[in-house]
């Protein structure tokens, strides 16, 4: 309702229309050249080998009601570490365990504190940012990533309950055909690609990570071809059909929903850093300048709704603290923005239903907006 009342009040020309239109294609564009190669076709075939080659036994070892709780959650919580990922590549990752058995509570923790709290945002918040918010920010993202989860899980018992039984019907019947260390070696093989091959030139971090970025592509490549060897050494010719089955799957649900909803998102609020949206980007200026409540949640629906490349968050807050910008609705921006987008929203739609995903974005939105009260509140 507040965006259509925000949208009755807006100036409205043809130019602003023609202007969000080529706005919508631009980051369309700029979202298959950047993202779909290196970020997503990655993602899609760990999750295909999620869906191939992981037991249910093994998930339910540690994502479901069967595993100790705070093992569970603790691992969901802090696997995004090391995962450079943004809200969309993160989707076939966390379709792929929701789909092998995970409870919802495990599986929405990691979706939303995989792209919340990887190593490059957080050191690169704290850098350009300031400690204090890229301390809160890594706090946050796996405080409320945790809180989010266990809310989900008791929201949805009875449904989860009934899922996890079906799962369970023919888990006896699965066995293991590998080793855990073989496992364990194939699938850091696959993650060690998806994290070089999103791996983003360092602006102002040096040292290590500028000699990672130089040598990316050497090192993506070496690893390319040791997983080439690793699947034909020990795995057989049906897993490999079956694997490249799955990720075509994951990759059919998902990419149609994905590219919907970068285009819609250009069109209401325009690439970002750009002013050409249909929503112009004085609206939200003018709405973040205090610690309010208003401004919270403002910049937490923005933040939830807006896309967000790997690390672009960071620049964004940065120009919008220098605008005036408060630190709470800046805090409440980053807790958000990064773990949902519109393109994510259809998609996790998609996967968990229209009643859990209204409940998950809510969620995200009403602890953003509260983090985002208190941290303003205490500095």
């Amino acid at each position: 309702m507040f965006i259509f009342v925000v949208f009755y009040f807006l100036p409205f020309s043809n130019y602003r229309v023609a202007s969000a239109t080529m706005e919508a294609f631009h980051l369309f564009q700029e979202y298959v050249r950047e993202h779909v190669l290196f970020c997503l076709v990655p993602a899609f075939f760990i999750a295909g080998a999620i869906s191939t080659f992981v037991t249910q036994k093994a998930v339910i070892k540690y994502f479901t009601d069967k595993s100790k709780k705070w093992i569970s959650y603790l691992v969901a919580s802090v696997s995004g570490v090391i995962l450079a990922v943004c809200s969309c590549t993160v989707l076939p990752l966390f379709t792929g365990i929701y789909k092998k058995g995970a409870g919802i509570g495990p599986a929405v923790t990691f979706l939303y504190s995989g792209p919340a709290i990887n190593l490059l945002a957080i050191v690169l918040t704290a850098r350009i940012l300031g400690w204090k918010i890229g301390v809160a920010r890594a706090i946050g993202a796996v405080v409320l990533s945790i809180f989010i989860g266990l809310i989900m899980e008791i929201l949805f018992k009875k449904e989860e309950t009934e899922r996890m039984n079906r799962v369970m019907v023919n888990l006896d019947a699965e066995a293991e055909k590998r080793s855990m260390l073989q496992n364990l070696i194939f699938f850091l093989n696959l993650i060690a690609i998806l994290i070089f091959a999103t791996w983003s030139k360092p602006t102002s971090i040096g040292g290590a990570f500028s000699v990672v970025y130089a040598i990316k592509w050497y090192l993506v490549g070496a690893l390319t071809v040791l997983v080439v060897l690793i699947t034909f050494k020990w795995f057989e010719k049906d897993e490999r059909v079956s694997w490249i089955s799955s990720t075509w799957d994951f990759a059919k649900q998902i990419v149609p929903l994905l590219f919907i909803g970068v285009w819609i998102a250009g069109f209401l609020l325009g690439r970002p850093g750009k002013d050409l949206g249909i929503i112009p980007a004085r609206f939200v200026s003018m709405l973040v300048g205090s610690n309010s409540l208003l401004s919270n949640l403002f910049a937490s629906v923005v933040g939830a709704f807006m896309y967000f490349a790997t690390l672009t968050e960071v620049p964004i807050v940065q120009t919008l603290l220098g605008s005036g910008m408060n630190q709470g609705p800046a805090l409440a921006l980053l807790l958000a923005g990064p773990a949902l987008s519109l393109p994510s929203m259809l998609v996790v739609g998609s996967v968990l239903g229209t009643k859990k995903t209204f409940a998950y974005v809510t969620l995200v939105i009403i602890f953003s907006t509260i983090s985002g009260i208190v941290f303003g509140f205490l500095q």
